[in-house]
């Protein structure tokens, strides 16, 4: 099966053909790093990660790229608010950002391109806008610089929209404007900004408007075609729409094709600054392990809304349990076993066609499930050819999603301090229900298992001894 995924403009599916054959390149919209990252943002995040693990996995030589918005007008009011100077503002708050995705599993992008280290290549777009007639200086002097909406006939062909629909572009003063839909490529600097906060440029002293960063970043990294162009549904207009418009008027073929991840909502309610109900990735971290919060986040088809509510850490580790469950008992069972050395890592076909079909996860997630579930019910017959088997498929499609529990990248000191603690409890635990057993106490043996069973740990009792794993 031809990997399809959702073409937002074209809005259909589409069979995935890279420009150039065996590579693909991607630019993904990353964070303007204002404030503290929050639960859209990782989702955001995992989604172009697990597209890209994907694409690796099907031996395409992956190029994504992630920029970092570091200069922006929210940006400069958050930092005059705080007393910061904007750079360390930013700078501080990219640090949380790379934390965060590294803490879920993220991998760390080709190249993050920060918008301040592009600045020529924007101007450089911008004036041959203007020399194409697609973009215009503010005639009051502020030196704002403009898209010219009206002069470009295709603007609107992303979201499907007239011109004559859409809303004003309320990024900068309409007054320098020749229509309120026009938006800004330039600011021209303004009394009472930081001087730092400044570039000189042929229209004056400023900084760039934000949708010209991405144009520029992502055809100086990826070139003036490329494959993909990502990032948030929320992005689709006016960020993504202009960015297509500016970059096609200036004569760049820009990206094939355009992927937008679903919101968050937030028990029922888009998550939103208004309404304070924003969940931040610091509080996602202290609630779960960041393994469960990565199986959490991954879990919905990415083009979907992800629901948080309580219960939704709780409910994804129970089932990371029962996939880590069977991964200890069957690592266990087989060692020493001449199946240990059949283990081959390699994913069912259902995997693969959910996978292809616009990443299907969830239905992945459903075929790695049933894995676990006839992996176990082999080690109940002893049936370890058979549970072999499935212990390779369960280990490809784990680390495929980023989810494989024996990955050494989960292993936190903290983590294995706690489980080297717990294990060793429990195996005392076992011990003295063995002895129990030895002196025909079998009521302390039975309330040892039983305690233990309460505490969510299965007890199997073999021809090699006692063995425990947690039950999910």
């Amino acid at each position: 099966m031809t990997l399809r995924l959702y073409d937002s403009q074209a809005r259909t599916l589409r069979d995935f053909v890279p420009l150039v054959p065996g590579r693909v390149g991607v630019y993904v919209c990353g964070p303007t790093v204002q404030s503290s990252p929050h639960i859209g943002h990782l989702r955001s995040a995992l989604a172009y990660d697990q597209l890209r693990r994907w694409f690796s996995y099907s031996g395409l030589d992956v190029t994504l790229v992630r920029n970092v918005t570091d200069i922006d007008d929210k940006v400069l009011v958050n930092a005059a608010a705080s007393g910061e100077e904007w750079w360390a503002l930013a700078y501080r708050t990219e640090l949380e950002f790379t934390a965060a995705y590294t803490a879920i599993g993220v991998m760390p992008p080709t190249y993050e391109p920060r918008a301040t280290a592009s600045i020529p290549e924007m101007q450089s777009i911008i004036g041959r806008l203007v020399d194409a007639g697609h973009a215009y200086a503010a005639a009051d002097g502020s030196g704002d610089v403009y898209f010219d909406t009206v002069s470009w006939p295709s603007y609107g062909e992303l979201t499907h929209q007239k011109l004559s629909d859409m809303a004003s572009a309320e990024d900068s003063d309409p007054r320098g404007k020749h229509d309120v839909r026009d938006f800004a490529l330039w600011k021209g600097h303004k009394e009472g900004e930081p001087a730092t906060a400044s570039w000189q440029s042929p229209w004056g002293a400023g900084r760039p408007g934000w949708h010209i960063e991405c144009s520029a970043m992502s055809t100086k990294y990826l070139g003036t075609q490329f494959d993909i162009h990502g990032g948030g549904l929320d992005l689709r207009f006016p960020h993504h729409e202009n960015e297509l418009a500016q970059s096609r008027a200036a004569g760049d073929a820009f990206a094939n094709y355009w992927l937008h991840n679903g919101l968050v909502s937030v028990t029922g309610q888009k998550m939103s600054k208004s309404l304070g109900n924003s969940v931040f990735a610091a509080d996602l971290l202290a609630a779960a392990r960041p393994l469960v919060v990565r199986y959490y986040l991954g879990s919905a088809h990415y083009r979907s809304t992800l629901e948080f509510q309580d219960g939704s850490l709780a409910e994804a580790e129970a089932a990371l349990g029962r996939i880590e469950g069977f991964l200890d008992r069957a690592v266990r069972r087989l060692e020493g076993t001449r199946f240990s050395t059949d283990i081959v890592e390699v994913v069912p076909e259902a995997f693969r066609t959910a996978m292809d079909d616009d990443l299907g996860v969830p239905q992945a997630l459903g075929v790695l499930h049933e894995a676990v579930r006839d992996g176990n019910t082999a080690l109940d017959a002893e049936d370890f050819a058979e549970a072999a088997r499935l212990l390779g498929h369960v280990f490809a499609m784990t680390s495929i999603l980023g989810i494989n529990p024996h990955d050494p990248a989960w292993a936190s000191d903290d983590q294995s301090q706690t489980g080297t603690a717990l294990k060793a409890l429990i195996e005392q635990l076992l011990e003295d229900r063995q002895t129990a057993r030895k002196a025909r106490d079998f009521a302390t043996a039975d309330r040892i298992r039983d305690e233990l069973g309460q505490a969510g740990i299965t007890i199997e009792d073999t021809s090699t001894g006692a063995h425990w794993s947690f039950d999910g």
